[in-house]
């Protein structure tokens, strides 16, 4: 149990080291980071991805990171992640209009309530995204340029 346990560890790390060291530079590798953050705030469930890879397109960003990035959005995450974001949205949009029950609303009237839930989730979104995909990506490069740093110092020069 043990032995098989330490044998996942090593597997998991050696998975790690292999995306830490993409090729790209720090600034580039962040730049996905960022942008698959941003993309995975927002509730687009299975758009995420493909939103993040263009986005990295986009940003002359790292394709894979952008897309491991969205995975800020997971079942774990989802009902708290756009709730957060509704409420933002809601404080910065106003909540000038309150929710109806939903008993007894018209066709018209239940298209209404759609739409101030969607602006307020999709505006919160945008700046939620924004906030955390600034944050990761700025730690992220901070990371990236260290550990390069780190590597370029442990390479042995040869003299000619």
């Amino acid at each position: 149990m043990i032995r098989s346990l330490l044998k996942w560890f090593n597997k998991f790390q050696h998975s790690l080291r292999l995306l830490w060291d993409l090729e790209g530079t720090p600034a580039k590798r962040a730049r996905g980071i960022a942008v698959g953050v941003f993309s995975g705030c927002f509730p687009f469930f299975g758009l995420q991805s493909l939103m993040g890879a263009c986005l990295a397109s986009l940003f002359k960003g790292n394709h894979l990171l952008a897309v491991i990035g969205t995975w800020i959005s997971n079942p774990l995450t989802y009902i708290p992640l756009y709730l957060f974001n509704y409420k933002i949205g809601s404080f910065i949009l106003g909540s000038e209009r309150e929710l109806n029950n939903l008993s007894g609303l018209t066709q018209r009237q239940m298209w209404n309530q759609g739409w101030i839930i969607s602006s307020r989730i999709f505006f919160g979104s945008i700046l939620v995204g924004l906030f955390f995909g600034l944050i990761f990506g700025l730690i992220s490069y901070m990371l990236f340029k260290s550990s390069s740093k780190k590597s370029t110092l442990q390479i042995p020069r040869r003299h000619r």
